[in-house]
């Protein structure tokens, strides 16, 4: 059975224009997933079809009305498997990483609610929204841009998607350790070399060079990522190595 994403939206155009490309636009075109769009304007009661309007207490910015919003989540859960749930794009929420794409994945499909300005009446999320979820801290002009996102990393896990199913096992944040560095032809470009042990057919050894420097780019630049689930004795003794390298060649 195809993912049933819904994607609650003022830009639906935005969201659909982006998903005919790569990947996500394959998948879809396969069959594997299906994206539809609701527009809070639809279900807007006055002539100019308002969907936002000032903040009570003042301050900048418009917020999302809560009866053309609501209406149009209402439609979106209508239109999905029952069950899914129904996710606001925010700030505020929790940190969208792998193991959610992974998630959701695993679903029938899910609803993104993708407000922008200053995001929704909270009378709305507690009624009509079951989670949030935040790419990172930054603030981004609209959900559309996170919603598109979120979409993306779910539907490249789906079987299927991608050429060779052995990219989702080795990509970045798999294994909760950043990817190692890629290198293709020619072996040597304006005087950088590929690094000899991919250059020959010992597949043992460029596997604990592709561990190492996994583990060691890990330390570096996503420390967070060890220190949440540790490191096994060969990633201690390989993450040792690769630090004196570095030394080594720091000290020319």
């Amino acid at each position: 059975m195809a993912l049933q994403v819904a994607v609650v939206t003022l830009f639906p155009e935005l969201v659909r224009g982006a998903s005919e490309h790569g990947v996500l636009g394959r998948a879809l075109a396969r069959g594997l997933a299906g994206i539809e769009c609701v527009d809070p304007r639809q279900y807007a009661s006055d002539a100019h079809r308002t969907v936002d309007d000032r903040p009570y207490g003042g301050g900048p910015g418009m917020v999302g009305t809560p009866a053309p919003w609501a209406a149009a989540i209402d439609a979106a859960v209508a239109q999905s498997p029952a069950g899914v749930p129904r996710i606001h794009l925010s700030a505020q929420g929790e940190r969208f990483d792998q193991g959610v794409a992974r998630e959701l994945a695993a679903m029938p499909g899910f609803v993104l609610v993708a407000s922008r300005y200053e995001g929704l009446d909270q009378r709305v999320i507690d009624a009509r929204i079951d989670r949030e979820l935040s790419l990172g801290d930054f603030i981004l002009s609209g959900g559309e841009f996170a919603a598109l996102a979120v979409i993306d990393a779910v539907v490249r896990l789906l079987p299927g998607a991608l050429g060779d199913e052995r990219s989702n096992v080795e990509e970045s944040f798999s294994a909760a350790r950043l990817d190692w560095p890629h290198y293709t032809r020619p072996v040597e470009w304006e005087g950088r070399e590929v690094p000899q042990v991919l250059q020959g057919g010992n597949h043992a050894a460029i596997a604990r060079w592709r561990l190492r420097e996994s583990v060691g780019r890990t330390y570096e630049r996503r420390p967070d990522l060890i220190s949440g689930c540790g490191l096994s004795d060969e990633e201690s003794r390989l993450l040792t190595e690769y630090l004196a390298e570095r030394e080594v060649q720091k000290n020319g």
